[in-house]
């Protein structure tokens, strides 16, 4: 993978790492990778060498995140998504023909990144699309039976929002570890197998640790996901009229499989509303919200396999 970089409107730069486009099997077909929260384009060092032996991967590092700049502002999931919209025109804008194929892989706040790209630009400049392990609300709502059946397991009202705000603020070394443990499934109390051994373990937190360490401001994260809490993408995900795959961890620690499932429920329910066939299906893994790093040759197999589903 290399690293190039674009200004986005603002005059943001920003970071994407990318496979050879001209080694690729399938050149025209692309398949994003969009980090989480606090995370970068190297969270993907599992996946990147098996995706691209047959397609063109493109793993951006999101504003604050990994080598992209940091900016007063921009600590909304709407920024967020308007430069992906600037990412993509600059990939088309590179190449002699304009038929690419994009397939965005959204992790966590990546795929709220997605959900609200639709909504703000639709859906059509996406083949399929894939959401890993992200409920399309985080906060638990008055608005039906949304609780804690379905919300965040940590961050699902005011009051946790302040208190994560002012941990990435001011205690980020126990906010990052608090993070960590969250998402790896053998630090999940219903994990049913044992935990890997301690050198595994110092490994895998060394790993996402110095990742999460990049990001320049603990404080603007904080502001960052208080932001992506406060969305509510489930009318959104009705907009979604692609093929959709979504992968979630029965271990993970950040949410419910009844709050992922929302998001198969939702793409169906219109896409059946408009006469269609049911767009979505879902796919459970034995472990924790970082699903593509914990299992990584079953999602690797399973996003080439979705991908050349439709044609790619």
């Amino acid at each position: 993978m290399e690293y190039n970089f674009i200004t986005a409107s603002d005059g943001c730069r920003l970071a994407y790492a990318s496979t050879s486009r001209t080694n690729s099997h399938q050149p025209n077909t692309c398949i994003l990778l969009m980090h989480g929260f606090s995370g970068s384009s190297a969270y993907f060092k599992h996946n990147t060498t098996a995706l691209a032996s047959q397609f063109w991967v493109v793993a951006p590092d999101m504003r604050g995140h990994g080598r992209s700049d940091l900016t007063p502002g921009g600590y909304h999931v709407a920024r967020l998504a308007a430069d992906l919209r600037e990412l993509i025109l600059h990939l088309r804008g590179q190449q002699s023909s304009n038929d690419i194929r994009f397939f965005p892989v959204g992790c966590s706040i990546g795929a709220a990144v997605l959900w609200t790209y639709a909504e703000l630009f639709g859906d059509k400049d996406f083949a399929g699309l894939i959401f890993v392990d992200q409920a399309p609300l985080q906060n638990r709502s008055p608005r039906g039976d949304w609780n804690e059946t379905k919300a965040h397991t940590g961050c699902y009202d005011l009051q946790t929002i302040l208190a994560a705000q002012h941990a990435w603020a001011t205690d980020r070394v126990n906010a990052q570890k608090g993070l960590i443990e969250g998402c790896l499934g053998y630090y999940h109390p219903d994990y049913p197998g044992s935990k890997p051994s301690q050198d595994r373990q110092k490994a895998d937190f060394e790993f996402f640790n110095a990742i999460s360490s990049q990001c320049p401001s603990g404080e603007w994260l904080g502001l960052l996901i208080a932001d992506h809490t406060a969305y509510d993408h489930r009318e959104a995900l009705e907009l979604v009229r692609v093929p959709t795959l979504v992968i979630m961890g029965r271990y993970s620690g950040c949410f419910p499989l009844e709050g992922m499932r929302e998001s198969v429920r939702r793409i169906n329910g219109g896409s059946q509303a408009r006469g269609g066939q049911p767009l979505a299906k879902e796919s459970v893994y034995e472990c924790g919200h970082w699903l593509f790093y914990e299992d990584a040759e079953r999602f690797n197999k399973e996003v080439l396999e979705f991908v050349a589903s439709l044609g790619a």
